[in-house]
């Protein structure tokens, strides 16, 4: 394997490795959270609860298993039938994400506390090489994340808030679980595209912290306000709520169609990737083609206001019972102010922060050396082709 010489890589940091130690924590609670929650729904004889949480984590943990072991095929280039045979069973068992935190804490490790100018006796190669191989790990367990994140945390995220609202008492280990999924949320979505720009030399990065925390608020406001509508159109109505996701979903898929996404090499695997984007989509706004987005986006969340403003209206003239529980008030008060604060944010964020903007781009290749790898065509390109900002 050979390095361009003037290849820029970024190098994976020792905070790199530290979000890395931390993300992991953060999988782990994730999962006592849920088991957590669940019990307590068994043992309070609430069985139906405690079904749809364990039904939300063990579908997009299968979803999560096969794109990750899909990935692994992909990059096995000796093709050992007997190491994809380990992996495909430790995939089957759930632990895919296990093994590639494995893999980014290793080489990360390598990278962060180990590495020289001269190179790494480990892997033989060139110091950038273990930093690429380190930054494409983490990138792609950030990608895994938001497959999870949009799949399980935010579904059962608006699931415990519609328990909340329906019943007066609220176990501890219920807002317990409201703060962990807000968290994940937000941390997957802000870590994510700092993963996916770093992993891409030539994408513009994140100019210090005023561009991330603008985002991240950007990102935040909008997904809670947007979750909090979709729980309050629940409670109004369970059968109108899923009627609303389902044209949701259907017009995101749609629009994955019309764009031709290229992200994966087989149809299979391609039907199931644009399914997932629609899923995601309905929550959040990405840019699937990494294309001009001001028509889009601005689309998108015009969408939005026009939704949640119905749905605010609908609650004070056609559904009475609603607007006098204790809730009402502070819910919608939410909705409105996290929707504004949301929008002025994501204006904010593309007028002045958004890193096409926030300073020039400069030249990565030279016209000798712009010649793509083995490595870039095998990793970079699954990247290149994911979700952008």
């Amino acid at each position: 394997m050979t390095i361009r010489k003037n290849e820029l890589i970024m190098k994976f940091t020792k905070w790199n490795f530290s979000m890395s130690v931390l993300g992991i924590v953060i999988y782990v609670a994730d999962i006592a959270a849920d088991l957590w929650v669940t019990s307590n729904y068994f043992c309070e004889g609430q069985y139906s609860f405690g079904v749809l949480t364990l039904l939300f984590r063990f579908l997009a943990s299968i979803i999560v298993q096969i794109f990750s072991y899909a990935w692994f095929k992909e990059e096995c280039e000796s093709h050992d039938s007997g190491k994809l045979k380990w992996i495909f069973l430790l995939h089957f068992l759930h632990g895919g994400i296990f093994i590639r935190y494995w893999f980014a804490l290793k080489y990360g490790y390598q990278a962060a506390f180990k590495q020289n100018s001269s190179g790494d006796e480990l892997t033989r190669g060139p110091a950038n090489y273990i930093n690429k191989i380190a930054i494409d790990a983490v990138t792609d367990i950030s990608m895994l994340r938001v497959f999870k994140t949009f799949l399980e945390t935010t579904p059962q995220l608006i699931l415990q808030i519609y328990i909340l609202m329906e019943h007066d008492k609220a176990a501890f280990s219920q807002y317990a679980s409201i703060i962990t999924s807000f968290c994940s949320i937000s941390w997957s979505t802000f870590d994510y595209q700092i993963s996916l720009r770093k992993s891409l030399p030539e994408k513009k990065q994140f100019a210090g912290m005023p561009p991330k925390l603008i985002y991240l608020l950007y990102k935040l406001f909008t997904l809670t306000s947007w979750i909090l509508s979709i729980t309050l159109a629940t409670v109004l109505s369970l059968i109108s709520s899923i009627i609303l996701l389902i044209i949701f979903w259907s017009l995101c898929f749609c629009w994955t169609l019309k764009l031709h996404t290229s992200f994966c090499r087989s149809k299979t695997m391609e039907f199931l990737y644009r399914t997932v984007v629609g899923i995601i989509l309905i929550f959040t706004f990405f840019n699937v083609k990494g294309e001009k987005t001001k028509i889009y986006i601005s689309s998108y969340y015009t969408t939005h206001v026009l939704v949640t403003s119905s749905l605010i209206c609908v609650c004070f003239f056609w559904k009475t019972s609603v607007t006098e529980q204790f809730y009402f008030a502070f819910v919608s008060i939410t909705i409105v102010l996290t929707l504004g604060l949301g929008i002025i944010c994501l204006i904010v964020y593309y007028a002045f922060f958004h890193p096409t903007i926030y300073f020039k781009q400069e030249r990565v290749f030279d016209e000798v050396d712009g010649i793509v790898t083995e490595r870039e065509k095998g990793g970079s390109s699954r990247i290149r082709n994911f979700l952008m900002q």
